[in-house]
């Protein structure tokens, strides 16, 4: 069984940005003329889903009048963020699908696209969890160490000099085993990792992590094809 069905994460406040995020979310700060949201919605439409899911919080009103009359749906986040497990828990139902993509849109990439990679590498009924990872040699703006490490056989071990992309596939059934409304996808990681449920494939090209002003012009460089 492979997703049919990708989350995109854009309900966060976006502090990082200073005053870039006072009027708008951070998934509309243009990088190359264009919203990092639609770098983000490019590389979900060419996996060809069903279903395409963004959830909104912070200065929300931006971001659905820009998705408005595009064939995405969107999980708001009205009262409170929820981060990305909270988030991906509230929309199970518009996702509708036993396994999924997921995107953070505040990241560009310069190779193949991670959903066909995390495609490829999908085992259903070997993994829970799928993430892209990628060598901090690799990431660009990345500022900090890695985030795992990988055996042989793909399982992977907190720490390390591999970077999480925000790429992953996962089976958002797992989400009931963690029963406050809000909290981050690191906790049922951390579950999938000791169980040995949790595997990574490594991403071949280079990404940029726009998660602060400083990544913009870096990225802007990556998608002209600079050496970075």
């Amino acid at each position: 069984m492979t997703p049919d069905a990708v989350m995109i994460f854009a309900a966060g406040f976006g502090t990082r940005m200073g005053v870039l995020t006072a009027d708008r979310p951070k998934p509309m700060i243009p990088v190359a003329g264009r919203p990092l949201i639609d770098h983000a919605l490019d590389i979900a439409r060419a996996a060809n889903p069903a279903r395409i899911v963004v959830n909104t919080h912070y200065k929300a009103e931006v971001l659905h009048a820009h998705l408005a009359n595009q064939d995405v749906r969107i999980s708001h986040e009205a009262d409170a963020i929820l981060d990305t497990g909270g988030g991906l828990k509230q929309a199970r139902d518009l996702l509708d699908s036993a396994c999924v993509y997921t995107l953070n849109p505040d990241v560009i990439w310069r190779g193949p696209n991670p959903l066909h990679l995390l495609a490829e590498g999908w085992q259903w009924g070997d993994m829970d969890a799928l993430l892209l990872c990628v060598p901090t040699a690799r990431a660009i703006g990345r500022l900090g160490p890695g985030d795992f490490s990988t055996s042989p056989d793909g399982r992977i071990s907190r720490g390390g000099d591999l970077v999480y992309t925000g790429a992953q596939i996962l089976k958002p059934a797992l989400l009931d085993r963690l029963h406050e409304r809000a909290f981050s996808l690191n906790a049922l990681w951390d579950l999938l990792i000791a169980e040995g449920r949790a595997s990574l494939v490594e991403y071949p090209g280079q990404w940029c992590d726009v998660g602060r002003p400083e990544g913009i012009p870096l990225a802007e460089s990556l998608l002209a094809g600079a050496d970075v």
